[in-house]
């Protein structure tokens, strides 16, 4: 009893000192709200592209829990069944996002949240962490642009993540960035290479820029980026020339 006595304290304490509770793998949805509650966007509206599950490993269930509401994509009808019970405010969308619309093969992996609809992907999964392909499933997938026009106009998102799987560069690259275009975008800029080696998605990160945005924050895994033009809006007039976001040392 003693034991759980000073374990209760520890989080007593943890709380009162002002911990923050986050349910991403690296805290990612904390950076999130600290940039859209600089853009004073309080209750953001979002769009979860490989949504995963409603709440663990999730980028935007700290949104929902707030009262916000968005789109949740998850083209695993596994993972898919339990959105439409838990987030019942939400549009949910079982089906996948492509630079085309149409139907693809979706490798189904033995660690769900590695399935993907690209074969080379799955295949370094595989060889990286002893997965295997427990089945090949046809799912619909459709663009971003279509998903958007249909199911977010005239509010489009204001915060977008993405978690693709490998395809993260393909969706975003077919995404019409001048009618749509998030203040704050997540997306997973780590890929896993057949030397077995990690490395930073260099070309995803410098495409991100080009559109207009800034890398707010990097967590190994995943990139934040703002929308630059958002970001010095939101700033009072006199701050702008002093607080413009830096780019940092060219890129090779």
């Amino acid at each position: 009893m003693r034991q759980v006595r000073t374990i209760l304290r520890g989080v007593i304490d943890y709380g009162f000192r002002g911990a923050k509770l986050s349910y991403s793998q690296y805290g990612e949805d904390l950076i999130v709200r600290f940039a859209l509650q600089n853009l004073r966007i309080q209750h953001p509206r979002y769009i979860d592209i490989g949504a995963n599950m409603p709440y663990s490993g999730s980028n935007t269930a700290i949104f929902h829990l707030s009262g916000s509401r968005g789109i949740n994509i998850e083209p695993d009808p596994f993972l898919f069944a339990a959105f439409p019970r838990s987030r019942k405010r939400d549009i949910n969308l079982n089906l996948g996002v492509w630079d085309r619309s149409g139907e693809k093969d979706f490798y189904v992996m033995s660690f769900r949240d590695m399935s993907t609809f690209l074969k080379s992907e799955a295949e370094d999964r595989m060889r990286k962490f002893d997965a295997k392909i427990l089945e090949v499933i046809k799912v619909k997938v459709s663009t971003l642009n279509e998903i958007f026009a249909e199911y977010a106009s005239p509010n489009p998102p204001q915060f977008m993540s993405i978690d693709a799987e490998g395809a993260d560069e393909l969706i975003l690259r077919a995404f019409d960035f001048g009618s749509w275009s998030p203040e704050v975008i997540c997306c997973e800029t780590l890929s896993f290479t057949s030397t077995t080696k990690w490395e930073k998605n260099e070309s995803l990160i410098r495409y991100m820029e080009s559109r207009g945005y800034f890398v707010l924050a990097d967590t190994w895994l995943n990139t934040i980026f703002v929308q630059q033009r958002a970001w010095l809006g939101a700033m009072p007039e006199s701050l702008r020339s002093t607080r413009e976001p830096r780019r940092g040392p060219p890129r090779e």
